[in-house]
Parts: structure tokens; C-alpha cells; sequence
């Protein structure tokens, strides 16, 4: 069923209601003095600056939210940071911040080169009882922009410095100078894990430094330095050569010269005639390089009149209302308190979060359910776990999805940008995070956490079997991250399909062996579960490590199961790793029974398998 004819469906099924419903009236409109006039109502917490304005005031203001950010881990603000087309800073007067906590900061040219930032745009470790690292670096962002470096007086923190952890992407972004992804001006440095794409460094050398794992994908990059325990690279032109587990080559690097299909995340934009439109990039096939690296993204463009733009005091009905009408959907920054299931109903359906908002299910029902099996794009938002139990937290499809679309293969849905979180900020639970029931899908760094830290944390309160359940046939995945769930972290039981890398933590705080058990005699359970019925999956640059923290000795029996009868080669560059140089327990095998174990006896050392079966 095409978009069109489900739309006229759709107005017959609320026709009694179009009387009231066909304006959907946007909430009051909360304006900046002074600021641009042109920009949507996008609510309060959407800042637009334009060229003109004095870079003193685009610095009071950036530094303003940076203030409230940087420590407010787990609090309820959101912000996004918007750059019209043009030029700010300059050599003399750069405009250098931080992006702290569920802040995007983005440019609205049609191309990254259409914003140019002269200046810096920096996440920096926090430092917390005497210890600095960016382990806790979550939820920001940085896209659609051009950065000249230019931070002559920073002392130490010379350069672009992005020291982050999980859910926090760089995408569309030209970084001309030295870039780093971790923090060495204050010890001990540590960074867990982060994910590029789209992206050109010209005349840059990123340094990876004490990065645990990375993923690039379609980029454009000068040279890279590092690595600790995996670093990806997929369809990224002048990476470092295949080089799993290191040694004298370098590494440890998983280097893909293409990747198979993708499709990049879309992206506000201003015309040429200054009216606001959402970009949809095109499937990219077999690719390498940041799609604009000859000239413009391939795609399309939607008219921001298109799109319903929901605030956080809109009720799910609403914004379901909306999206039967035919419209798109953009989420303002906030939480969305749902007592039910946002729906979308239609193929080609783009929803776009701005500022990581964030939608807690409030009735043990799902945050979101995608009816279409084909072109529905997600991208940018935070899936919280609600107080009463949800099945799931995102379902994309439906069971009769499963049974095939032949557009799905031209026009696979994607799903990028999208974060769980278990407990944490709120107590919460949630049996699944995300499943997917689409065929030919491509996902685009999910991270999937059970939150080991925050509010509502305990192996009986925020309680998870598993993160990510993939049914559908021909699923691409990059950037995986999939963390302290209670049973199998993933899950996939469709046919052909690829993940290119993978972060897994265990759980830490199994109480007993006997409380996490696979099943009889199989201590604990795997990270990564491909069915005993799939007859093709390739993994590339999959990773799981261990910390078992409540005193007793805890181990899992293997960390990736897999059909033996896999063809030969399909699981590439495996590793498993004791996170520390005290306790007990670990993982006993890295991948079916094969691989050696990681234990007190060998910690902080990667155990590889190169290749399997």
C-alpha cells in the first residue's frame, strides 16, 4: 500500500473528526528576541543562530547551555543548537564550547560546507572524585557543519576534541585540523566506544588514543592513529589497512572497503529560499566516502509544511492523529510521557528527533510502533523504559511484515541514531528494547543500555531480557551497542543478514551463577545469539567483555552462538575482555566453545578468534 492510498484510508477512518483535527494547531509559540524570525516553531529549547548576529551573543548562549548540560547526566533538559547557513567566528574572535548532555548541535545548509564554524565544538572528560575520563559521555551530537580549528589560547586542549562514549555521533561533519577522540588533559583519559559517518577530515589526524572501540563508516579521513581493543572502518576512504588483533601491523582495525547499503540520516535544512525542508539522502549501494564528497547528497526533500512538529506536552492521540493525516513527524527536544503507542502508519514516513527527545511509555505499552515494512526512516531518539513493564520499547513492523515487501529492498527502512536506556534516569523496565519484524532493514548506531548506574539500577528493578531482536530477513547493522541486558543482548533470527561492529557489556550484577543460567549446564548467557535455523550472517569487529561486580564469582560459557554450519568465515575479528585486574568469573569461550577464555588469569587482554567457522 503506498503512503498516498493509506492516507485517503486514513481520512475516511477519521472523517467525523476532520472538522477539529485538519489545522493540528501548534502549542504557543516561545521566541529568542532578537533571533531568527524564519525558524518553525521548534519550542523553547531550539536555539537558531544566524550569521549576523555578534559572536559574543552566539557565545553567551552556547556557553549558557553548556553550563547546564555538561554534569546533568541524567536530567530532563534538551536542547538543540541550530546554525543557519553562513560564517561564525573567525581567527581573531573564535567560537570555541562544549556539547554537554541531550544537546545536537547541527548546521542547516543544504551542505556541510554551507555552516562554517572557525572555532572548536568540544565534549572534554568529567572528573569525578579525583578520577577524569569520558566513560559517561552520552546523548550529543554534532552534524551538517564545517569546523576550522581555531583555538590558539586553549593551552592543552589544542585542536577538536570529541571525547565521548556511547550515543554520541559526529555525522556530515568537515573537520579541517587535528582532531582527537579522547581527553589527555586530564588523567586517566579513559574513553568507551563512538561513531562516525558521513564525515571528510582534511589535513587531519584523528588520534583514537585510549579509545576502547570506534566505528567509522563513509568517510573521508587523512590519517588515524591507535587503537586499543577494536576500531571499525566500513566503506572509509584512507583508513588504515586490515590489521585484527595488532601487533606489528598496527591496529587492532576491521576494515571493510565498502559498505553494503546505507542510508544516511536525514537532516533539517534551509533553501535558497530560506524556508525550512527535511533532506532524505538515497540508498547507497556497495559505497565509500561521505555521500556529498563529490557534490551533493543524492535524495530527496521534504517541505517542513509536511511535518507535524510535536511538542512534549502533545498527547500520543495527537501526534497519532497527525501521522494518519499523512504528515511526517518531528519530536522538539523534551520527554514525552506517553500513554501509548506513538504509530506510524505509512511507507516513506520520515520521524526526526531534534535534541535527543526522549518518550517513556507510561502504561507498560510500546514508545513507538512502525505498521510500514518499507522507507520509514527513524533517527535521533531516546527510548526510556516506563514504570510499568513494556513488551517492547520499539517495534519496527509487524509479523505480516515478515512475510515480504518487494520495495523493501529499494527502499529499506532505516533506523539511525536510536538510544535505550533501563533505568537510570527513572526506574523502569522493558523485556525488549527494539525488535525488528522488517526485511532489508539497516540500522545505524543503536545503543541498547540496561543502565548500570543512575536511579531505578538493581538486577530485580530495572529488569531486561534483551536488547535487540532482529526477525527480519537481509538486515544491515552498523554500530552496535548493547550493554548489561539479562539474557541474550541480541538476538537474530532472520536469514543474510550483517552486523559491522559490535560493543557488548555483560551484566554486572548477576547475584548468582544460579540466578543467570542459559540453561542447564550453560553458565550464564551469550552476548550475541544468531539463530540455529539461519543459514547466512556475517559479523565483522564484534567485541563483548566482562565485569561481574557483586562479589561472586560469575561466568559466561561463550560470548557469540552461532549455527556451526555457518559458511566459512562468516563471523570476522572476535575478541572478549576481563574488564579489570581484581575479582572473579569471566567469559569462558569466545565463540562456540572455541577461542580461550578471559578471566583474572589474562585481564584488559583481548581473547580473539580471527575467523569462524
Amino acid at each position: 500500500m503506498s503512503k498516498t492510498t493509506g492516507i485517503l484510508r486514513g481520512i475516511l477512518l477519521i472523517a467525523a473528526l476532520m472538522v477539529t483535527a485538519c489545522s493540528l494547531p501548534a502549542s504557543p509559540a516561545i521566541g529568542h528576541p532578537g533571533w531568527s524570525t524564519s525558524a518553525p516553531n521548534f519550542g523553547a529549547n531550539v536555539y537558531t543562530f544566524t550569521p549576523d548576529m555578534p559572536v559574543s551573543t552566539i557565545q553567551a548562549t552556547v556557553d549558557e547551555v553548556s553550563s547546564m548540560q555538561v554534569n546533568n547526566q541524567f536530567g530532563t533538559q534538551r536542547y538543540a543548537l541550530l546554525f543557519e547557513p553562513g560564517t561564525y567566528g573567525s581567527a581573531a574572535t573564535p567560537l570555541n564550547f562544549q556539547v554537554g548532555y541531550y544537546t545536537s548541535v547541527a548546521g542547516l545548509g543544504q551542505n556541510p560546507g554551507d555552516v562554517v564554524i572557525n572555532g572548536s565544538i568540544d565534549s572534554y572528560n568529567q572528573c569525578i572524585a579525583g578520577s577524569c575520563t569520558a566513560l559517561v559521555n552520552f546523548w550529543r551530537s554534532v552534524s551538517n557543519l564545517t569546523i576550522n580549528v581555531t583555538n590558539p589560547n586553549a593551552g592543552c586542549y589544542f585542536g577538536e576534541f570529541w571525547a565521548v562514549s556511547q550515543a554520541a555521533p559526529l555525522r556530515r561533519v568537515q573537520v579541517n585540523g587535528q582532531v582527537t577522540l579522547f581527553d589527555y588533559c586530564t588523567q586517566p583519559s579513559f574513553a568507551s566506544g563512538g561513531f562516525i559517518a558521513d564525515s571528510q577530515f582534511a589535513t587531519s589526524q584523528i588520534i583514537s588514543g585510549s579509545q576502547q572501540q570506534w566505528v567509522t563508516r563513509n568517510s573521508n579521513i587523512d590519517s588515524w592513529t591507535n587503537g586499543v581493543w577494536n576500531q571499525v572502518f566500513s566503506g572509509v576512504v584512507g583508513a588504515p589497512a586490515q590489521c585484527f588483533p595488532g601487533g606489528a601491523c598496527g591496529g587492532p582495525y576491521t576494515t571493510l572497503a565498502t559498505s553494503p547499503v546505507t542510508r544516511e540520516e536525514p537532516y533539517l535544512y534551509m533553501d535558497a529560499n530560506g524556508k525550512y525542508r527535511v533532506f532524505v539522502p538515497a540508498v547507497q549501494r556497495d559505497s565509500s566516502g561521505a555521500s556529498w564528497a563529490a557534490g551533493s547528497t543524492p535524495g530527496s526533500s521534504i517541505s517542513i509544511d509536511n511535518f507535524f512538529v510535536a511538542q512534549p506536552t502533545d498527547s500520543a492521540a495527537r501526534i497519532n492523529l497527525a501521522l494518519l493525516l499523512g504528515k511526517n513527524l518531528i519530536l522538539a527536544p523534551g520527554v514525552y510521557n506517553l500513554e501509548s503507542a506513538i504509530i506510524v502508519p505509512y511507507p516513506d514516513t520520515v520521524v526526526l528527533g531534534l535534541g535527543f527527545p526522549t518518550l517513556i511509555p507510561q502504561n507498560g505499552n510500546a514508545s513507538m510502533r512502525v505498521l510500514s515494512s518499507r522507507g520509514v526512516e527513524v533517527s535521533g531518539i531516546i527510548f526510556d523504559a516506563g514504570p510499568q513493564n513494556s513488551p517492547v520499547l520499539l517495534q519496527a513492523g509487524t509479523i505480516l511484515s515478515l512475510l515480504g515487501d518487494p520495495g523493501a529492498a529499494a527502499d529499506p527502512s532505516a533506523y539511525q541514531d536510536v538510544f535505550f536506556r533501563i533505568g537510570g534516569a527513572e526506574a523502569g523496565s522493558a523485556t525488549v528494547s527494539m525488535i525488528v519484524n522488517v526485511n532489508s532493514a539497516i540500522l545505524d548506531d543503536v545503543w541498547a543500555w540496561r543502565a548500570d548506574h543512575g536511579t531505578g539500577v538493581g538486577w530485580t528493578v530495572n529488569t531486561a531480557d534483551t536488547g535487540l531482536v532482529v526477525n527480519g530477513d537481509n538486515v544491515t547493522a552498523y554500530g552496535l551497542f548493547v550493554e548489561h541486558y539479562q539474557k541474550y543482548e541480541v538476538i537474530w533470527n532472520g536469514n543474510n543478514g550483517t552486523d559491522i561492529f559490535l560493543q557488548n557489556e555483560m551484566p554486572y550484577d548477576p547475584p548468582s551463577q544460579a540466578a543467570w543460567m542459559e540453561s542447564p549446564g550453560v553458565n550464564g548467557w551469550a552476548a550475541f545469539k544468531v539463530a540455529n535455523n539461519v543459514k547466512n550472517f556475517k559479523g565483522y569487529g564484534l567485541g563483548s567483555y566482562s565485569f561481574f561486580n557483586q562479589g561472586v564469582p560469575i561466568f559466561a560459557a561463550n560470548a557469540f552462538e552461532v549455527p556451526k554450519t555457518l559458511p566459512a568465515g562468516s563471523m570476522n575479528d572476535l575478541l572478549t575482555i576481563f574488564l579489570s585486574t581484581a575479582g572473579s568469573g569471566g567469559i569462558q569461550n569466545v565463540i562456540n566453545g572455541t577461542g580461550g577464555s578471559s578471566t583474572i588469569a589474562n585481564p584488559d587482554t583481548p581473547v580473539t578468534v580471527v575467523s569462524y567457522p
